[in-house]
């Protein structure tokens, strides 16, 4: 009997930026690439609740481009119904997928508990998607391996981890399969930007013969120097005597802010005012950055040499605790808050929207790609009201986007990495993007590259045959 070519079935991440799932088969072994929760509209949230279409049972292994809630997000999940298998990833993805699950299962827990307190959700009682519980029984699971190195998946299917760029641990994932019908899959993961601070440049790969690229800002460009942007509103708000809320993610994105609040206030470009990180993990993050070293770009390596905080302004403040944040929450301005999450969806920044949000002297900066469905779009849309904790919040502050702070290759980064190939891939797969960013970066690698580019259907089964 013939052997069957290894196939790719686009289960998550393909006709949105959430929900990253591609399961590879080939031979006996079954591959999954990404684990991630969807986000954004409710149908997509709704798909959280469904059982994976797939058999966990029979998952070979799971390897993780990096820990981004909707990369790494629906492990637990996979758990819950049956997957043992080993989950692969790079030895600071595995330090943070220990904090961001946990704290997303935290998260889950404390608004089930808050909407049976408050009576607003349709469910009785309203219960999490999983628990901490759930979340620590992963643990066992994971198993890191170091860049660059090869090494074997399941049956004969082999792997390594290249630089992504995107945020700490993020990687580039080389799959290889074996047998009568061999193939190099690369998937790109969510790539980062060249010359952006904290973290390496991304890798160039050279050889691939099927390509799954991101595309989430594949149909702009960002701005070079979004600093500027920043101080332009830190001190508008200043002026005004106001409180700049600022929703980030706790990895990646608020690092980057505080480099750029510190960098600024070295120059003399803004007042030192107090500065809120009110995310306990955002806390443990930027210690977790911190403490890989290996990680860091020049201009990183020498602040820290220099016995320099390049994450902390002159007057900031970690806060710990939910006392803290209440506090904090009655306090008056000027100040910044940087809390979770960055597309208002949950966390701390809920509780600061709801108060900040009806003053006119406030600003809610958003600083990346807000997903439809979300409160960050809604807000970023011009609502008049935002639903927050089962109450309409009038929006009267000013809301003010500044691009350039994100971890995403914009669609000039993404062809300057697919020009890293030696030669053309057999096929290109475009994934993880609204439909209007995929199908631009389509008709751009087609024109540009000449390749055979197709947007990624959800659902869809393909083979990686020749």
């Amino acid at each position: 009997m013939l052997e069957a070519a290894p196939t790719l079935e686009f289960l998550g991440g393909a006709g949105t930026v959430t929900g990253s799932k591609h399961l590879v088969r080939a031979g006996s072994a079954q591959v999954l690439l990404d684990c991630g929760m969807f986000q954004g509209e409710k149908p997509l949230r709704l798909r959280n609740w469904q059982p994976l279409p797939l058999d966990p049972e029979a998952l070979s292994a799971v390897v993780l481009s990096h820990a981004h809630i909707d990369h790494s997000g629906a492990l637990p999940l996979l758990f819950k119904q049956g997957f043992r298998g080993p989950i692969y990833c790079t030895p600071a993805t595995s330090d943070l997928l220990a904090i961001l699950l946990l704290d997303s299962a935290n998260l889950q827990e404390e608004e089930a508990e808050f909407a049976n307190r408050r009576g607003y959700s349709r469910h009785r009682p309203a219960l999490p998607l999983y628990t901490t519980e759930d979340v620590e029984k992963v643990w066992h699971l994971v198993q890191v391996r170091r860049r660059d190195e090869w090494f074997r998946v399941a049956g004969g299917v082999t792997a390594r981890f290249r630089q992504a760029g995107h945020i700490l641990g993020s990687a580039i994932v080389e799959l290889d399969t074996a047998g009568a019908s061999p193939c190099r899959l690369v998937f790109s993961g969510d790539l980062g930007r060249w010359k952006r601070p904290i973290l390496h440049d991304p890798q160039l790969i050279d050889e691939g013969d099927v390509v799954l690229v991101e595309s989430t800002y594949g149909d702009r460009v960002h701005p070079t120097d979004p600093t500027s942007a920043l101080a332009r509103v830190v001190n508008e708000t200043v002026d005004r005597g106001g409180v700049l809320v600022v929703p980030a993610f706790a990895v990646g994105r608020t690092q980057e802010l505080l480099w750029g609040l510190r960098h600024l206030e070295d120059t003399d470009r803004i007042p030192v005012v107090p500065v809120y990180v009110d995310s306990p993990m955002a806390s443990n993050v930027t210690k977790i950055y911190a403490r890989h070293r290996d990680e860091h770009d020049v201009d990183m390596q020498a602040l820290t040499d220099a016995r320099r905080n390049p994450l902390q302004t002159r007057r900031f403040e970690l806060v710990r605790n939910l006392a803290d944040s209440r506090e904090i929450g009655e306090a008056k301005g000027p100040m910044i808050i940087v809390a979770g999450s960055g597309m208002a969806t949950g966390g701390r920044v809920l509780h600061h929207l709801r108060k900040r949000l009806p003053e006119e002297r406030n600003t809610v900066l958003l600083t990346g790609f807000q997903a439809a469905g979300t409160r960050g779009r809604a807000l970023l849309e011009g609502a008049k009201q935002l639903r927050i904790f089962g109450e309409d919040v009038a929006v009267r502050a000013r809301v003010v986007s500044v691009e350039g702070f994100s971890a995403h290759a914009d669609r000039n980064d993404v062809l300057r990495w697919l020009r890293g190939f030696r030669r053309p891939p057999r096929k290109l797969w475009v994934v993880h993007g609204e439909p209007p960013a995929a199908e631009s970066l389509v008709a751009l690698v087609r024109e540009q590259l000449g390749w055979d580019a197709s947007v990624a259907g959800d659902g869809a089964l393909v083979t990686l045959a020749v």
